[in-house]
Order: C-alpha cells, then sequence, then structure tokens
C-alpha cells in the first residue's frame, strides 16, 4: 500500500514520540520503507516530543499516550497550540473510551491501536494527512456511539444508496483509499460521495456524521 499523496508531493516529514525502544525501531523501520515518509526526529517522552516539534516543525507526529514526564495527550495539546497544523496520529495500546475521547479532544488527527499492520497506520496517516478524523476500526464503534451527537442531524431519508454504502464504512473506521478500494471507486470518487453525506446530514466532520448514523439506525 502506498500512500494516497498528490504527485509531487515532497516526503512527508514525520516525528516520532515513543518510549519503547524497540517499538520505536520498528516504526521507524517500517515507515522508512516508503519514500513518500521522511523520519526527521524521534523522541522517548512527551516533554522532548514537544521540544523537537517546536524546533523541527514535522508534517505530522507519531504519538504514544504512555509516555514519561507529560503523557501523548498533554503533548498533542501543546504541539497542537503552537502548531496548528502539525498533524498527530496517536498509537497506541490505550483503548479506554476515557483516553480516546481524551486523545481526540486534545487535537489528535487519528487514533490507531498497536500491533496494527503497517498497512492500517499508513491510512491513519493518510486520512491525517487528508484532513479526515481516522478512528482504527476497533474501537470506532465503541467510542462513536458515546460521542455526543450534534445538535441538528440533517435529513437523513435523502442519502443515495451509494452514500450510505460509503457511510457504513465511514462508521468502521475506514478512510477514503479503504474505502475506494472496497467499492471499486477513485479516491475522488469518496471524497464527493463523503462531502455530500456531510452535507444532507448537516454535520462537519467524519465523526459526527458516523454519530448520526449510528444514533438514527442507518447501520
Amino acid at each position: 500500500m502506498s500512500l494516497n499523496l498528490p504527485i509531487g508531493t515532497p516526503p512527508l516529514r514525520i516525528l516520532i514520540v515513543e518510549d519503547d525502544p524497540m517499538m520505536q525501531l520498528g516504526l521507524e523501520q517500517s515507515l522508512m520503507a516508503y519514500p513518500q515518509l521522511e523520519i526527521i526526529g524521534q523522541a522517548d517522552d512527551g516533554y522532548f516530543g514537544v521540544q523537537a516539534a517546536l524546533k523541527l516543525k514535522p508534517d505530522l507526529v507519531v504519538m504514544d499516550i504512555g509516555l514519561p514526564r507529560l503523557d501523548g495527550i498533554a503533548a498533542t495539546q501543546q504541539i497542537k497550540a503552537a502548531l496548528p497544523e502539525v498533524r498527530v496520529v496517536m498509537l497506541t495500546s490505550h483503548q479506554t473510551e476515557t483516553e480516546i475521547i481524551a486523545a481526540l479532544s486534545s487535537g489528535a488527527d487519528a487514533y490507531c491501536i498497536k500491533g496494527a499492520t503497517v498497512e492500517r497506520l499508513l491510512s491513519a496517516i493518510s486520512a491525517a494527512v487528508e484532513g479526515a478524523t481516522y478512528l482504527d476500526p476497533q474501537i470506532a464503534r465503541k467510542v462513536i456511539e458515546n460521542l455526543k451527537p450534534p445538535s441538528h442531524q440533517g435529513n437523513t431519508a435523502n442519502l443515495s444508496q451509494r452514500e450510505l454504502d460509503v457511510l457504513r464504512l465511514m462508521v468502521d473506521g475506514l478512510s477514503n483509499p479503504e474505502i475506494a478500494e472496497k467499492l471499486y471507486l477513485s479516491p475522488n470518487t469518496i471524497k464527493t460521495h463523503v462531502r455530500g453525506i456531510m452535507n444532507k446530514l448537516s454535520v462537519d466532520d467524519r465523526v459526527q456524521a458516523a454519530v448520526v448514523a449510528l444514533r438514527s439506525g442507518l447501520v
């Protein structure tokens, strides 16, 4: 699998913040296999992670939650406050609803579970780069069902069959490239469907759309 980046885009500059040396090494080796990615730095605690982000100004940070001195949630908050354009992908073994929602509330763009395949991490990175919110399929439904629904839920009856197909896969936590592959459509077509779904449901992002879908019994 390759990242869904526009042709001619320079390599994505990545900072890894992870305190487990073996995990850190494994991440570096796995991601360096892709020419679209460039590892520009590593840190083994949250405090140094923030300092490295401020100095290196990466495009994306792969962040653990359970870090010494400053946890990944607090570190993400500080990075996002100073560098709001930097994307943050949480890669962690933590799966409680409180931690997941706290991570997303801190500004994290994606939440991926350790032990997932490299392809799953690439999907999370691709979604974050696209400006979408990504939840690992292992936790997506559990988390979405506990999120507060939007105040206005739009007109769910106006969704086409194809939009419903796309929405079901969004609820499962799939990124646009993954949805495109499953439905045998182009990523641009999926982007168009996602925009249409959000407009019809009167929501601002993919997570809210999934909340409406679950609470309305659409999926």
